[in-house]
C-alpha cells in the first residue's frame, strides 16, 4: 500500500517507512533546571534499541445525550493522555538508563529527559522524529535469564512524558508555522 503525496503539484507515490530501522536520543540535561544546574548531570550514552512502544496518545471524551435528539450522542473532549514509551535493548555495561530511573526514584535532579525516537527512510537517513517532552523513566526492567536458553539478555525502560510531537524530516515549514531546528 502506497501513500500518494503532492511535490510541487505532481502527485508522487511514496512507500509506508520500515518499523526496523530507527534510533533514540535523550537529552543530556534535565528538561526543567536552568542551565548552571543542568551542566552538573553526567551525560547519558544510550547505545541502540531492538524495540520502541508506546508511541500514542488518546483523547478522553465523554458521551452526552441530549434531550430531543435521538439519532445521535455528542461526544464531548474532556482530557488527552500519552501512552507510556517503553524501550527494550541488549544488557550492556553502560548503566546510564539504570541511574535515569534511580535518579527519579531518589532525587529530581536530573530525572526528566527530553527525547526523540528517529524513524529512517530507506537509504539510512532521518525520515520522521516522534520527539518527546519531560520524560520521566517510571519503571525498569531486567533481563529474563535462564541456563536453558541462548538468547540474548534484554533490559527495557519506560517513560511517561509530558507531550509527543511527530516531526517530518527534515524539518519544514507546515502550515507557515516553523518545526525543530528550523532557523
Amino acid at each position: 500500500m502506497s501513500i500518494v503525496r503532492m511535490v510541487a503539484g505532481v502527485t508522487q507515490l511514496e512507500m509506508p517507512l520500515p518499523g526496523f530501522s530507527f534510533f533514540i536520543t535523550l537529552d543530556p540535561t534535565d528538561a526543567y533546571l536552568p542551565a548552571a544546574q543542568a551542566i552538573l548531570i553526567p551525560t547519558m550514552s544510550v547505545g541502540s534499541f531492538a524495540e520502541a512502544k508506546g508511541l500514542s496518545g488518546e483523547l478522553e471524551v465523554m458521551p452526552y445525550a441530549e434531550g430531543g435528539v435521538n439519532d445521535y450522542v455528542h461526544q464531548l473532549p474532556v482530557r488527552h493522555s500519552w501512552g507510556r514509551i517503553t524501550l527494550r535493548r541488549g544488557v550492556i555495561r553502560d548503566l546510564a538508563l539504570w541511574f535515569w530511573y534511580r535518579a527519579g526514584l531518589t532525587r529530581s535532579l536530573g530525572a526528566r529527559r527530553d527525547g526523540a525516537i528517529v524513524l529512517m527512510d530507506e537509504s539510512g537517513g532521518p525520515a520522521v522524529a516522534y520527539a518527546f517532552r519531560g520524560g520521566l523513566a517510571t519503571k525498569w526492567i531486567g533481563p529474563e535469564l535462564s541456563a536453558t536458553a541462548s538468547s540474548v539478555a534484554i533490559d527495557a525502560i519506560e517513560i511517561a512524558h509530558e507531550g509527543l510531537e511527530v516531526v517530518p524530516w527534515p524539518p519544514s515549514t507546515v502550515g507557515g508555522i516553523r518545526r525543530l531546528g528550523d532557523v
